[in-house]
């Protein structure tokens, strides 16, 4: 997992003209790959928990917003030849999944502290995704 500030020291040394807002890119880019552990790990812990078959739309979930957290870090990381579409499409996709994962690990977050730390993380992912979304469009 990157340390904070990485990514934002990277797009800075980028030598592409910046055409976005850097800071805002690096917050989000922190927080999917942040999500993308926070999710992994969940899951993970779902599966280990006695009402296993009760939190299978969870642990779906959870597994469907890592791998568009991960995805989504890696696009906006990629500055050469930056698409503002491609972007939009993707953060809009993982600020929707994000929502959608963060309220079903919060049905669970009374019982089980990783869903609440789960739902926390998908909640700080999905205001990141959406101040990049006010940027680009």
């Amino acid at each position: 997992m990157a340390t904070a500030g990485l990514s934002k020291e990277m797009l800075e040394a980028h030598p592409w003209p910046g055409q976005i807002d850097r800071d805002l890119f690096a917050r989000c880019i922190d927080e999917c790959l942040a999500c993308e552990q926070s999710c992994t790990a969940c899951a993970d812990a779902s599966e280990a928990e006695e009402d296993v078959d009760e939190m299978r739309r969870s642990i779906r979930l959870c597994l469907d917003c890592a791998d568009v957290c991960t995805a989504t870090g890696r696009v906006l990381s990629r500055q050469t030849e930056y698409v503002a579409e491609t972007a939009r499409a993707q953060v809009s996709s993982c600020k929707a999944l994000c929502a959608v994962c963060a309220e079903e690990c919060e049905r669970w977050a009374d019982q089980h502290e990783h869903c609440r730390i789960c739902a926390a993380q998908c909640r700080r992912c999905e205001d990141a995704c959406s101040a990049v979304l006010d940027t680009i469009g």
